[in-house]
């Protein structure tokens, strides 16, 4: 094994991907299945995780995929998530908590229940799933290899951007703040814990504006780097916190948006 490959290798790790079937959360699986990992891929469509993990495992890399169902939207959908991974493992070097919901309307519109869902499961569950893997994740953790975990956040909990999707918002900002608070919390057991904040990526979530070519386009063309984000983008970065080069990050959360939590609109004195 060259260097680069030691570096940034997961071969033989755990992991467990929530939401793991769609979107972001299918690029951090197949990049793991890529680089040697066991992934569990977990959603609340089990169908859809099971055919998803037959198409990782056919494209003949060093991993392997297992896909069936699990639902952090409840406490006793987590008890009965943390039991099936239990039941598979008994030890966890790489949770991703990727899992998501939202919730669209107007300001005027926006309902109470949508804050109950919303919560739930990006944060509640988040939380929950995460203190009940835990004694997992302490079985496959040392001082020099910790064991990881990275929490989805997005560009919309970092920025104050609702776009009608108030109650997801809040739950990303909630969730930059708790992996910081976990990354206190867990360091003492040698897991670390960051979170990634997204901007524009091709998912379920986004399809109404990432579906067609011509939108994709017209949505990069707000991005300071003009374009959407890509899976090796993603891969990248889960990559790099899962492996011995990210060894050292914990409580950062970061960027993969494009440079869109750093653009603004003030100009101050520019054009006194």
């Amino acid at each position: 094994m060259s260097y680069l490959e030691d570096l940034f290798s997961v071969d033989g790790k755990v992991a467990l991907v929530t939401g793991g079937a769609t979107g972001i959360g299918r690029m951090i699986a197949m990049a793991l299945v890529h680089s040697g990992a066991r992934v569990l891929i977990a959603s609340r469509k089990g169908e859809e995780c099971a055919r998803v993990a037959d198409e990782l495992n056919a494209l003949g890399a060093n991993g392997t995929a297992e896909g069936f169902a699990g639902d952090v939207g409840t406490e006793d959908g987590v008890r009965a998530l943390v039991e099936e991974v239990t039941a598979r493992t008994d030890k966890l070097h790489i949770l991703i908590n990727n899992a998501g919901a939202t919730w669209g309307a107007t300001y005027d519109d926006f309902p109470h229940a949508a804050w109950a869902k919303v919560m739930s499961v990006n944060v509640a569950g988040l939380f929950t799933l995460t203190r009940d893997l835990t004694p997992l994740l302490c079985a496959a953790a040392n001082d020099s290899d910790p064991a990881r975990i990275i929490n989805l956040g997005s560009v919309m909990g970092s920025q104050p951007i609702a776009d009608g999707t108030y109650s997801y918002s809040a739950s990303k900002a909630a969730v930059h703040h708790l992996t910081k608070i976990l990354a206190e919390e867990l360091a003492s057991r040698r897991i670390t814990v960051n979170a990634f904040a997204p901007g524009p990526f091709q998912s379920k979530m986004t399809a109404f504006a990432t579906a067609r070519d011509d939108q994709v386009e017209r949505v990069g063309e707000g991005v300071p780097l003009g374009r959407i984000g890509a899976p090796e983008d993603i891969a990248g970065a889960t990559l790099y916190l899962c492996s011995r080069a990210g060894s050292y990050v914990t409580g950062a959360v970061l960027p993969i948006d494009g440079g869109l939590s750093v653009q603004h609109g003030i100009r101050l004195f520019k054009d006194a």
